[in-house]
């Protein structure tokens, strides 16, 4: 069917068997690897957004060229989690085309995304611990840690809403990421398919959990090292898990009912086996 495309990059269809295959493999991953890849994947995300929070706390580039080169470095974090391998609860989000062709029960379903979203905690929230340690947010005269602190703050500061829709928006990129990704055959293909969507969702400043999950720790760990934004408040505990409970169902809704399910019933829904 890929010559229909004009290219030798896997059709659609075929995109939407592979993405049911790869969901089986990934619901019935032994639970040490598992863990193990997820806590990759949540130093992988949070590289990224150390990339992007660099490129942020350059007061000389425009609003929009830091949005949209913060964005494209950022794309770092999926690349890794997608080439070199690793299990990312945004991404798992397409297990529901596995799921919903009957392929995998709703509990195996439901223990990689609880068991993968506590390891990329753990991933994200344990590189915000070395990153402090390192020093690295003292560069450009402390600006970078200013900047992680400033970015902590305005994702705690989101109202329910606005959080919630982030969300949805942001995992719809990126599960399309995932997607287009799955129809390269190189890494080249899989880099170019991986860019734009991330890169997108970045620069309008959608939310993705497990970015955040190393952004507010880190800026807990600034402020205490006595870092602040004049006259802004406080990023706490209670305030990350206010917003990743809201953003955590939307990425859930954008990524598993938007992209998954809705591929499911084009391409997937009554036909027979792969």
């Amino acid at each position: 069917m890929s010559e229909l495309y004009g290219s030798d990059a896997y059709a659609p269809r075929e995109i939407a068997q592979r993405v049911e295959s790869v969901g089986v493999a990934k619901a019935r991953l032994a639970t040490l690897p598992l863990l193990m890849l997820g806590v990759l994947a949540g130093a992988f995300i949070g590289l990224g957004a150390l990339f992007f929070a660099l490129v942020k706390s350059d007061a000389t580039l425009g609003f929009a060229a830091s949005q949209v080169l913060g964005g494209v470095v950022f794309s770092l974090g999926l690349l890794l989690v997608v080439v070199a391998g690793a299990e990312l609860f945004t991404g798992n989000n397409l297990l529901a085309m596995a799921w919903a062709d009957g392929k995998i029960s709703s509990a195996e379903v439901l223990r990689n995304w609880v068991l993968v979203g506590l390891a990329n905690f753990a991933g994200a929230a344990g590189l915000a611990v070395l990153v402090f340690a390192s020093g690295h947010t003292d560069m450009n005269g402390g600006a970078v840690g200013r900047t992680v602190v400033k970015l902590a703050l305005a994702k705690q500061e989101l109202s329910p809403g606005a959080a919630f829709f982030r969300g949805v928006l942001c995992n719809v990129l990126v599960c399309m990421a995932v997607w287009m990704a799955m129809a390269g055959r190189s890494v080249v293909d899989k880099a170019v398919a991986i860019v734009f969507p991330i890169s997108a969702f970045v620069a309008a400043g959608f939310e993705h959990s497990i970015a955040n999950m190393y952004l507010m720790p880190l800026a807990m760990l600034l402020q205490q090292a006595g870092v602040a934004q004049a006259g802004a408040g406080v990023v706490t505990w209670s305030g990350m898990a206010a917003n990743l409970a809201t953003v955590i169902a939307g990425n859930l809704l954008g990524g598993s009912v938007l992209v998954g399910l809705t591929y499911h019933v084009i391409y997937r829904r009554g036909q027979p086996a792969a």
